[in-house]
């Protein structure tokens, strides 16, 4: 990936490596930097049984940002919350995916946390990442969003992250019809996978009738429109700050990530149980 996003730590910000990125996201059907294939995941529909506390803790706050800007790295920590874990918490930052880290702030931990001895096992933040997903997605303008709404009643709601030039986003769209027959409405957020996306989707983002020029590009087509103040970039970085890696990356309004590319029905059984 060539986005600047891509890099890897610096003395400036605390960038996750292409490899944490790729941890920290979920299984999925879908286009990434690195290839053009993906595993099919099943859809997500269990709950966390987790608790944790929702209230961040100040002082892990500060010391966590102490002990960064002693190793160099400026980053702007948003919240500390305690998890299910003793002695770790699970930490939001300013522009990148949350990571794991002590209460000392000692130690950051970069990837998954699995609780097991139930049914199945569960990530411990789990619940937490869905929560911030839930208020992150929701503060977004409507306006900044391509929406193809659900035919008959809305029975819920996804975000998708997509990608003009990744074939299973392009998957995906050719099903549209039959997602919103489903009951399913779809909002379209930007997320070029690399530099020579960028154009292509703020192209899009610009044109007069959105939905067309969505439409147009999924099927191959140039797209070209003039330049305006677009919110790729936006896009860009609140799908980092969730831990988007690839696309499409489908999110309900619940916040929980359901999937990559799912056929129609699976995507709209998943969005419905997650809702």
């Amino acid at each position: 990936m060539s986005h600047s996003f891509g890099k890897p730590f610096s003395k400036n910000s605390l960038n996750l490596p292409k490899v944490a990125l790729l941890a920290l996201a979920i299984a999925i059907t879908g286009c990434n930097s690195n290839s053009t294939e993906a595993k099919q995941s099943k859809p997500v529909t269990s709950k966390n049984t987790t608790t944790a506390s929702a209230e961040s803790d100040p002082a892990v706050v500060n010391a966590i940002q102490a002990n960064l800007k002693a190793s160099g790295i400026e980053q702007k920590i948003i919240s500390a919350v305690p998890t299910s874990m003793e002695n770790m918490y699970w930490v939001n930052a300013e522009g990148v995916p949350a990571f794991y880290s002590d209460k000392e702030g000692r130690h950051i931990i970069l990837g998954q946390i699995l609780e097991v001895g139930k049914q199945q096992p569960v990530e411990i933040s789990s619940e937490l990442t869905a929560k911030v997903a839930k208020e992150k997605l929701a503060a977004v303008d409507k306006s900044e969003l391509i929406i193809y709404p659900a035919k008959g009643a809305t029975k819920a709601v996804v975000y998708a992250f997509t990608d003009a030039d990744c074939p299973y986003c392009t998957k995906m769209h050719s099903e549209m019809d039959q997602i919103n027959a489903e009951g399913i409405e779809v909002r379209y957020l930007a997320w070029p996978r690399s530099e020579a996306s960028v154009p292509k989707m703020e192209a899009i983002w610009c044109s007069n009738d959105r939905k067309t020029a969505m439409n147009k590009a999924k099927m191959g087509q140039e797209i070209s429109s003039p330049k305006c103040d677009s919110p790729v970039k936006s896009h860009i970085d609140l799908g980092l700050s969730l831990g988007v890696s690839g696309t499409p990356a489908v999110f309900t309004e619940s916040g929980v990530q359901i999937g990559g590319y799912l056929p129609a029905k699976q995507l709209a059984a998943a969005a419905i149980a997650n809702k």
